[in-house]
């Protein structure tokens, strides 16, 4: 049903104030008006209770360590007796060896399958953490992972390398790590003894604007830098573009870009490379001013100082839309809830489907164990790296590119808001990660809800030319359990879907929002986007989303199956006058080695992971469907400095590779700032290793490119920028998977054209939306 059934007084008092209250708050004010107004007990809430209760089969093996674990890690690390001679990272310089973070190192599949698929015993559960190591000889960054948990006499610290092939383990060069807190501080002098000597400068040319340090009450701009920030870990620099500070800085760039060199632990050796801003490159302050004082430089147009048009908050100024004061329609689950969970393990089921979920700070919410009606379909199935590269004429924009893993994508998963990021009452759990010797929860962060897809999942009518137009008639109504995150990393808040639908396909869907991170406009660059504001240009860049899937179906030993559409010249002589003519059959074949590959172009190839070992009742092999579905797409640039080796996983749509425990992430952390030598080089996982009948991954891509528009301000536009994929059963089953479903009409019209209808018991669904008084809407409890 649509949630459209409340009166303008009743609504009114549900308004979000500016700051956003707790959530639940709209929901409870919802209820109390219900009940205020004579909601009946008795009858169903159209804001659904908590699901059912299961139990899952086994303890999720795969659930992040806990705070206590990490606690106890935190504390072994700086144990002395650890070795590691660890400072506080608040109170650490560049010279000093402190704990960047803690996370969970994933379990190796073939210590669970022992434990998952008989009576082996439970896997041991480990850390890893990473440690900058800058008071070493030759500084670095090292990863390390510590287990068994809990913390016992048997728990070891070693270094984590077997899971990265770019020659140095888990070993970062100093000048390739993150560029974290002490590093920012460390450059700040340099950039401010620069800035402050061309003040004057840049307060002629940016109304005013100046940069003497981050923490001087003077400085009227903030400043910004991109990754990467080196090529091989042998350099580092950074390329600084100011803009006006505020809550839409992404969308106030100024054409003033300070590039310095920052490499190596002493400060004093940092330097200044040059600046950029009217398309031309200056290498010394003496140049610069030189350049002003001729009146060589200026603006075209004035940044706008005022933002307010970038906030994504109510604009009158539109005018209004007729009716829009009313809320708009939602799904609400108003038959109960239709699955069962088990919080504790993160466990669920539903219609058919279980599995179990994970987290990481780095990669967000991870699937595990994924069976529909208790065989397998995949292993894992998880979201590897989210990746954006941009183009442009300055370097801000030239130089940008983005792993978001970098950035722990998982920790950026903030609150949802009921009723908009999600349905009303969907299941909202909390999602936690450990920073310090603590751990921080993102209250619900997640949410789980049934939807109705608004289109059957099957539907016939055989026609007839009685009254009714049909001799008989079935239709199956169509509804899909999705399980969301949003991530807010800086600019961009991408919306991840996991949509597991009632015919056993399971979808895929990545959608993007937010601010562009936007150009200063030059009326001669409309290459690389156009204008968006008075002095702002849209820059073009891809979004590319990889993921891994790692398919177990119905047992490890699997196959890529391609079958390949081809046209062909056949006679056939039941034709004879026409001799030859084109035809369309079926080539497949099996893919038998590891392999990086794109779509078949006009989608002209069906690629479909199978069970060579297993057949259904017709003699055909068991098997998924990899369906592509809206903007299955790669990285543009193929060769760019800027990612060249160290993005390989996104430069083809899909890849399949034996699956490895020494492979388990398509990409490592801290692989931006090595685009020329990576600590993990994807490509390498394609070594001509057979994929016959082996245990495989799939891993693909999601995105789009962002031909960026006007419509983008004040953030992107969820309906436009979205990819999916669809992973459908091809021979899995011997029939659809639709048949036992009770949610259905069938319509029958006799010889006598009489209509019967079978309903199958699922009875007209009531929900309590109780009003004492007539109302102008739908009053009363709501019944369809």
């Amino acid at each position: 049903m649509h949630l459209s059934a409340i009166t303008g007084l009743a609504w009114a008092s549900l308004t979000l104030a500016s700051t956003l209250p707790p959530l639940g708050y709209e929901r409870r004010l919802l209820r109390e008006a219900f009940d205020k107004r004579g909601y009946n007990a008795t009858t169903p809430s159209c804001l659904s209770e908590a699901a059912p209760t299961t139990k899952a089969p086994k303890t999720n093996v795969w659930s992040p360590i806990s705070a206590d674990d990490n606690l106890a890690v935190w504390n072994l690390l700086h144990d002395p007796a650890s070795g590691l001679n660890l400072t506080l990272p608040e109170d650490a310089v560049l010279t000093d060896n402190y704990v960047f973070w803690i996370d969970t190192l994933h379990t190796n599949k073939s210590d669970v399958l022992p434990y998952l698929d008989g009576d082996g015993k439970i896997p041991a559960k480990y850390a890893r953490a990473i440690i900058f190591e800058g008071g070493k000889d030759v500084p670095d960054s090292q990863e390390y992972m510590i287990g068994p948990l809990p913390v016992c006499a048997e728990t070891t610290i070693e270094k984590l390398d077997y899971m990265y092939n770019g020659g140095s383990g888990g070993s970062v060069p100093y000048n390739a790590r993150y560029f974290d807190g002490p590093r920012s501080t460390a450059t700040d002098p340099l950039i401010a003894s620069v800035m402050s000597n061309i003040s004057d400068i840049t307060a002629a040319l940016f109304q005013g604007g100046v940069y003497y340090g981050a923490r001087d009450e003077r400085t009227n701009l903030s400043l910004t830098s991109g990754t990467p920030l080196s090529f091989d870990g042998t350099q580092a620099f950074r390329n600084i573009m100011f803009r006006f500070p505020g809550p839409a800085s992404y969308l106030t760039p100024l054409d003033f870009f300070l590039l310095i060199d920052c490499s190596g632990t002493d400060p004093s050796l940092y330097s200044l490379k040059g600046f950029v801003t009217g398309e031309k490159f200056y290498p010394t302050i003496a140049e610069l001013r030189t350049a002003f004082e001729a009146g060589a430089l200026g603006m075209e147009y004035d940044q706008t100082l005022d933002a307010d048009w970038a906030l994504l908050d109510y604009k009158p100024e539109l005018g209004v839309r007729e009716l829009e004061d009313r809320l708009a329609p939602s799904t609400l689950e108003i038959g109960g809830k239709r699955y069962k969970l088990d919080k504790e393990n993160q466990y669920v089921e539903y219609m058919g489907w279980s599995f179990y979920m994970s987290f990481t700070r780095t990669l967000g919410i991870m699937f595990y164990d994924i069976k529909f009606k208790g065989e397998k379909v995949m292993y894992e199935l998880s979201m590897q790296e989210a990746t954006a590269q941009y183009g442009g004429n300055q370097p801000k924009a030239a130089n940008t590119v983005y792993h978001d893993t970098y950035y722990s994508l998982g920790t950026d998963m903030g609150t949802l808001v009921e009723g908009f990021d999600c349905p009303w009452g969907s299941t909202f759990w909390n999602i936690s990660y450990h920073s310090g010797n603590s751990t921080v929860i993102n209250e619900n962060s997640l949410c789980i809800f049934e939807a109705d897809m608004n289109f059957p999942v099957s539907r016939h009518r055989t026609a007839s030319s009685n009254d009714y137009g049909f001799s008989n008639l079935g239709t199956v109504k169509g509804s899909t359990l999705i399980v969301r995150a949003i991530a807010t990393i800086g600019n961009y808040d991408y919306m991840f879907d996991y949509s597991f639908h009632m015919d056993a396909s399971l979808e895929v869907i990545v959608r993007a929002s937010g601010y562009l991170q936007s150009s200063f406009y030059y009326p001669d660059q409309g290459k690389w986007g156009p204008r968006i504001q008075q002095a702002t240009q849209g820059s073009l860049h891809d979004h590319i989303i990889t993921y891994k899937g790692d398919f177990d179906i119905v047992g490890t030993g699997n196959s890529l199956q391609v079958s390949e559409l081809k046209i062909v010249n056949v006679s056939q002589p039941w034709f004879a006058e026409l001799g030859e003519f084109e035809q369309m059959e079926l080539d497949a074949s099996i893919m038998t080695e590891e392999q990086q590959f794109n779509w078949a172009p006009n989608n002209q190839a069906m690629y479909t992971i199978i069970n060579p070992n297993a057949t259904n009742k017709w003699g055909e092999p068991r098997g998924y469907r990899i369906v592509p579905g809206r903007s299955n797409i790669h990285l543009s640039t193929l060769n760019s400095p800027w990612s060249l080796k160290n993005t390989e996983f996104a430069k083809s749509h899909l890849a399949l590779s034996r699956q490895h425990d020494n492979e388990p992430y398509a990409n490592s952390v801290q692989n931006i700032n090595l685009p020329s030598k990576p600590q993990q080089d994807f490509s390498k996982f394609f070594d001509g290793e057979s994929t016959e009948d082996e245990d495989l991954v799939l891993w693909f891509n999601l995105g789009m490119h962002h031909f960026v528009r006007a419509e983008d301000v004040p953030v992107t536009l969820y309906t436009e920028a979205y990819s999916s994929i669809v992973f459908a059963p091809q021979n899995f089953f011997d029939r659809a998977q639709d048949g036992d479903l009770l949610n259905r009409r069938w319509m029958e019209v006799d010889a006598d054209d009489n209509l019967s209808v079978e309903t199958y018991g699922v009875p007209l669904a009531t929900c309590a939306m109780h009003f004492d008084e007539p109302t102008d809407h739908l009053g009363g409890v709501v019944e369809l």
